[in-house]
């Protein structure tokens, strides 16, 4: 009775969710509480981030179903290369097999996969894997799924950085010609649009240096759920949360409200 009822519950959602219409193009998650999760239970560390792998695998096919376009889950940070090594070398086994485990069906459910950060850090066998799953995927668009690997918003901005002082130093940029968009442009998200809602599951409040430029106007979604009992109405219920809320990139509400009369005048098809 309990699997029913979750499930008329989760499929409630999906229903008042693509009813309401504003559902988030981009959702970017921090992926916390693997190793709480575990410690709570008495098992190592490489359990929890075994059942982390398994919330990954449901929170994409709920991104599918409920229509996100974008997901970028913060999956290896630059800091944690400080970890054991041990811990760090299990880490990049369990990224091998989930590739290998995951991308067939990744594929077959039209998701399309990508990845973010300094990718000539990993191991060999980790970076053959993964242009294996992006040649596969490629051409697939019900959803880009991002890995954030070897990442973080300080490096990305450095990098950016490095690229923009490169294109001064050639001539091809000017220093008065530097903007937000330039910045944009030359951030290893540039294709991307900026994250609409960001998720940080297990109960700590911080961003954790994970795409600082992007999300300078998104939604801020806290829970106290560790990552792997996160589930698929964890996700719908900050999808409904983002959606009580109102945006106003600056503006006032009048604004706003006048605004989305603008567009909703726009769109009405005079007969």
């Amino acid at each position: 009775m309990a699997k029913s009822s979750n499930i008329s519950v989760k499929e409630k959602l999906i229903s008042d969710i693509k009813a309401n219409g504003q559902i988030p193009n981009h959702v970017a998650i921090i992926m916390d509480g693997n190793g709480r999760w575990a410690k709570k239970r008495s098992l190592p560390r490489v359990a929890g981030h075994k059942k982390g792998v398994e919330t990954v695998r449901e929170i994409v096919k709920t991104c599918v179903d409920v229509g996100v376009n974008y997901l970028t889950i913060y999956t290896f940070s630059t800091e944690n290369w400080k970890r054991p090594k041990d811990e760090v070398s299990t880490l990049m086994r369990l990224i091998v097999k989930s590739l290998q485990n995951e991308t067939d069906e990744l594929h077959s459910n039209g998701v399309k996969l990508t990845a973010t950060g300094d990718i000539n850090s990993l191991p060999f066998i980790v970076q053959k894997e993964l242009r294996d799953a992006f040649i596969k995927t490629q051409d697939n668009s019900k959803l880009v799924l991002n890995l954030a690997l070897s990442y973080s918003g300080r490096w990305e901005l450095v990098e950016a950085i490095k690229k923009i002082a490169g294109k001064i130093s050639s001539k091809e940029l000017l220093p008065e010609d530097i903007s937000e968009n330039i910045i944009s442009e030359n951030l290893l998200t540039n294709n991307f649009p900026d994250p609409d809602l960001l998720i940080r599951s297990g109960g700590e409040y911080r961003i954790s240096n994970f795409l600082l430029w992007q999300i300078a106007y998104s939604e801020l979604y806290f829970t106290e759920t560790l990552w792997p009992d996160f589930k698929a109405v964890d996700f719908l219920e900050a999808i409904n949360d983002y959606q009580s809320r109102e945006r106003r990139f600056g503006l006032v509400s009048e604004q706003i409200s006048k605004k989305n009369e603008r567009k909703r005048e726009k769109n009405t098809v005079k007969i």
